[in-house]
This record gives C-alpha cells, sequence and structure tokens, in this order.
C-alpha cells in the first residue's frame, strides 16, 4: 500500500492510534500549544470578539473547532468571551467536528464540567456537514495528522509488512513536486478535499489554524514518531515500524505553501502566514497576561506568564509554529 494508506490506517483505523481518547501534556505522548496555556485560546477568542466589534464577524456567528481533541480550546474561547463580553454567549452558536464517538464522549464530559447546561455544543461528523452564513472555525495541529505520501528522487513510498520500498512515482506527484520545487519529503493527502468541504456550506468563514512547518518544503523527510515525549525519525535504524505502529503517534512538519494552494484554488483569500508568536502577541496574548496579572497572586502571575513564554519562545514553539489565517 502507499505510504498515506498505512499512514491513514495507523492513526485513524481499526485499533488506529487516534481511533479512541488520547491524552496530550505531561501524561501523554506529546504536548501542544492548547495543553501549555489556557491563554492560547484566549488569544484566539480575543481576535475573535474583535472581529465582532468591527463588525466584520457578526453576533449570531458559529464558533467552530475542528479536531478539539478533549475540547480545551474551545472551552478556553468560549470562557475568555464569557469574561469580556457575557452577552454574546448567548448569541453565538458553538460546534466541533469530530467524527470519533469515544473522543465525542471524553468531549462532552469535560465541556459539561467546564459549563454543566449553560453551554450547548452540536457535533459533526465532518466539515462538510456545516451549514451556516458565517462562521469563524479554528484549529489546532490537524494539517500535520493528515496522511501523507514520501517522495524521494522521483520515487513514491510504498509499505510492505511494515518495510518501506520505493516505486516510480505517478504523474500527478511528479507535477506536484515540480510546483513546489520538491525532491524529497512528504506530501499531505486530503488538504484539497477539506478546503473544498469547508466552503460548501459556510457562506463566509474566516478559518484559523496553528501548526508546525514552514512556508516552504525544506527537501528533507521530517516524518516522525512521538512516544512518552521521545522523538524517533521514521528513518531510525533503531525505530521497528511494526512495535510503533497504532501504539504511537505518527507526524510529519507541514507544508503551508501546499495548504494555501489548496485553500486559495477554491477562492480563499489569505489574510496572515505568520509565525505562533507574532500571531499570538497580534492577538492580544500579553494584554490579557496584563490583565491577569491584577487579579491574581504574584506566584499564579509568574506560573502563567511562564507558559505564555513557551508558546511564544523562538526556541520553543514560538517560531517552530505557525498561524495561517483564511478568509472566504
Amino acid at each position: 500500500m502507499n505510504f498515506s494508506e498505512y499512514m491513514n490506517s495507523w492513526l485513524y483505523g481499526e485499533g488506529g492510534y487516534y481511533k479512541n481518547f488520547k491524552a496530550i501534556g505531561k501524561s501523554g505522548d506529546f504536548y501542544t500549544a492548547v495543553s501549555t496555556s489556557a491563554f492560547f485560546g484566549a488569544s484566539i477568542a480575543n481576535y475573535f470578539h474583535k472581529l465582532i466589534s468591527q463588525q466584520r464577524a457578526p453576533r449570531d456567528a458559529w464558533l467552530i473547532e475542528v479536531g478539539a481533541h478533549q475540547g480545551y480550546l474551545l472551552c478556553d474561547m468560549i470562557q475568555w468571551l464569557y469574561t469580556i463580553e457575557p452577552d454574546l454567549i448567548k448569541s453565538l452558536s458553538f460546534g466541533i467536528v469530530e467524527r470519533q464517538p469515544e473522543v465525542r464522549e471524553a468531549q462532552q464530559k469535560y465541556i459539561q464540567g467546564r459549563f454543566g447546561d449553560d453551554i450547548e455544543v452540536k457535533y459533526f461528523d465532518d466539515i462538510l456537514a456545516v451549514e451556516a452564513e458565517y462562521a469563524f472555525v479554528v484549529a489546532n495541529e490537524i494539517f500535520d495528522a493528515f496522511p501523507c505520501e514520501l517522495i524521494k528522487d522521483k520515487k513514491l513510498a510504498r509499505v510492505i509488512d511494515h518495510q518501506i520500498e520505493w516505486d516510480e512515482a505517478p504523474q500527478e506527484i511528479l507535477d506536484f513536486t515540480t510546483r513546489h520545487r520538491q525532491v524529497t519529503g512528504e506530501i499531505a493527502v486530503g488538504y484539497d478535499k477539506f478546503a473544498i468541504d469547508m466552503a460548501s456550506g459556510i457562506k463566509e468563514i474566516d478559518f484559523i489554524s496553528f501548526d508546525y512547518g514552514e512556508r516552504y518544503v525544506r527537501n528533507d523527510f521530517s516524518v516522525r514518531i512521538y512516544k512518552e515525549h521521545e522523538t524517533l525519525p521514521l528513518f531510525d535504524e533503531e525505530l521497528t515500524l511494526s512495535e510503533a505502529y497504532q501504539r504511537a503517534d505518527i507526524t510529519y512538519d507541514v507544508n503551508f505553501g501546499h495548504v494555501i494552494e489548496a485553500f486559495e484554488t477554491i477562492g480563499f483569500e489569505t489574510i496572515d502566514c505568520e509565525t505562533q508568536a507574532r500571531a499570538l502577541i497580534r492577538f492580544g496574548l500579553i494584554d490579557i497576561l496584563e490583565q491577569y496579572a491584577k487579579s491574581t497572586t504574584e506566584a499564579n502571575y509568574l506560573r502563567e506568564a511562564d507558559k505564555v513564554k513557551t508558546l511564544i519562545s523562538p526556541t520553543i514553539m514560538g517560531d517552530r509554529f505557525k498561524m495561517v489565517h483564511f478568509r472566504k
């Protein structure tokens, strides 16, 4: 099978890594910005509120998260919106795109624990199922979870008995590598359909997503395995695929040039593509932290400030992660 089929089975097949809820953070295999600090979601919500205040988004908008994991991000956004304008919560609608029943169950339990019956969240199996006049859609680390093909010197990876072999690549893959000046690395599968599906039922959209990667291809393999915060490159001699298969996370650096191509092709405008640090600061992260300092103890402030440093430090998440914002 092609590597994309193998990766899809690894992550989403029967017994796949994401088939059931997975812990993120200290007890899981990796950290995300969402698990690092609630101020991540607060900053995005602050920007969303700015769009509403400037009448660039309606007060009866949908706020939707794609791939919400436990629901931290959506809840952190709702919490901040309630903090700065409580009445807004009454006019907004909230949704999560999640197809895994087991993950939905974990999300519902967490949301119930945060808000009780005060917040209603609608579930969608697919972004294609969302129908709305306007939606502010947010996602964190979803593009790196799309299956990918592996290309090397015009050859495509295939997997036989958990062993990688190389065959001649089809012309459509070669056309892609020519456009993106790519010789080696990963080619994601599904970005184009995802963009088309998002635009199908939502008339006006602001879509913001964070992920790790670069605007242009590196012409090197970044595909890797995460297991209990240990990172192993896919082609590491110590890695046995059959042992890691479905038991660890597999991911790769996002080619944001590919993401932008997929969305712009069907009519989205790229508003920004910048580092996570620049985006969060522009969204108001520092102002939020300063407001928090006025209402808490010094110890609490210093603890949260340290988490914020993780989000924006160039050597940790700040430059490694990028934010892309599309509008249609």
